[in-house]
């Protein structure tokens, strides 16, 4: 399966996916929901393609919840809704989710939390072998792409502090999660705690990334 590299139009932004949250419970359609945050500019967005472009890659995450996921995110605290927006991503960005089962999870496994720039080009140069795709965008694309991954974590709680010297690219940790993000997540399957830095039962574990979703219709 190739990667879905086209996420780097958004960031995290849960205010924005909390936005179209709350559009969706009263329009009950994705087609109404997106005619209805576009005309009425709901994301203040600058240009109408960027609006366009923020919309759809948000509405595209958003697909993936499940009803009760998607009223967390529009009703609940600002961490559920940062939970949510990011589980919304996982769903969606293979990537992201690729990234934090390989590489966050096992830094934070080995007892050895500080993230460097070397732990990500050693993921990403493997991962070029497997998904070509990777290795053929053009360079400042690639390197959008792996900016925005890494602005996410930040959003999400995943990575703390600022890159310094020595190629430190921050501190990984396991963000706070409520006990209705833990419920909704595991009633869903337990496999996309991995996901939240939380190790899912042991029967879950090796079908964590063979379940990340695909976008509902």
């Amino acid at each position: 399966m190739r990667y879905c590299l086209s996420f780097t139009a958004a960031s995290l932004r849960p205010e924005l996916a909390c936005v179209i949250a709350q559009v969706h419970l009263q329009q009950a359609d994705w087609q109404k929901t997106k005619t209805a945050v576009l005309t009425s500019n709901a994301l203040q967005a600058r240009s109408a393609s960027s609006a366009k472009r923020l919309e759809s890659e948000l509405r595209q995450r958003l697909q993936t919840l499940t009803p009760a996921q998607l009223e967390l995110l529009a009703t609940g605290s600002g961490e559920d809704r940062t939970a949510m927006a990011w589980l919304a991503s996982l769903k969606r960005i293979q990537l992201a989710f690729d990234v934090v089962q390989e590489v966050l999870a096992e830094k934070l496994a080995g007892m050895d939390p500080v993230l460097r720039r070397s732990d990500m080009v050693a993921f990403y140069e493997l991962q070029e072998l497997i998904h070509p795709e990777l290795a053929e965008v053009a360079s400042s694309s690639r390197q959008k792409i792996r900016s925005t991954l890494l602005h996410m974590f930040r959003e999400a709680g995943l990575l703390v502090g600022k890159a310094g010297k020595g190629g430190v690219l921050g501190t990984v940790q396991r963000p706070l999660l409520s006990l209705e993000v833990q419920r909704l997540v595991s009633a869903e399957d337990p496999a996309l705690l991995v996901g939240f830095l939380v190790a899912p039962p042991r029967q879950s574990r090796a079908v964590a990334k063979a379940n990340v979703l695909a976008p509902r219709r």
